[in-house]
This record gives structure tokens, sequence and C-alpha cells, in this order.
């Protein structure tokens, strides 16, 4: 698992200030490493005064879903493009 980004470490500080204990902010800001991530789960913190932790948890793994989906389209996108490439241009059979 890649080291949490800055602002990870953030929501880490967060969840800390509201009270959650530190192995379940410690889990959580791990699965949430990156800006994307952790700022959505700061957005849906700052709409709660003291979600429990379950409604947290499954925050998380919604995110976590969302961003897994993105990248998914990402990659079917690029592999859509190098087919329309190919579909144009030909394939080159010379090429080895």
């Amino acid at each position: 698992m890649k080291s949490r980004s800055e602002t990870s470490m953030e929501l880490y500080q967060l969840m800390l200030r509201r009270g959650y204990r530190e192995e379940f902010c410690d889990i959580v800001t791990k699965n949430l490493n990156t800006d994307f991530t952790a700022k959505r789960m700061i957005g849906y913190l700052s709409h709660y005064q003291h979600p429990i932790l379950e409604e947290i948890a499954d925050e998380m793994l919604a995110i976590l879903s969302d961003r897994n989906r993105i990248m998914q389209k990402k990659d079917l996108e690029k592999i859509n493009s190098s087919w329309n490439k190919h579909m144009l241009q030909g394939f080159n059979e010379n090429e080895g």
C-alpha cells in the first residue's frame, strides 16, 4: 500500500480530534491514502457530527469502489483509443 498523502494525514487528524480510536483512523487513512479519496471522506464527515464506525467504513468502501470504477474507465478508454488507432491505420504485421 502506498504512503498517505498530505490530505490523508489531515483526515487522520480530523478523525482523531472527533474522538475516533487511533487504530480506526489508521485503517481508514491507509485505505484512503490519496488526496482524491481523503477529500471525499472529509467532505462526508463535514456533513455529520459523529457518524458511527460502520457508517464511516461503509462510506470508505463506497469511495474506494468509485475510485476503482474511475480507474477502470480510464483503462478502457486507453484500450479503446488504441483499438481505434489500429482500425484507422491498420495492423502493421512487419512490427515485431
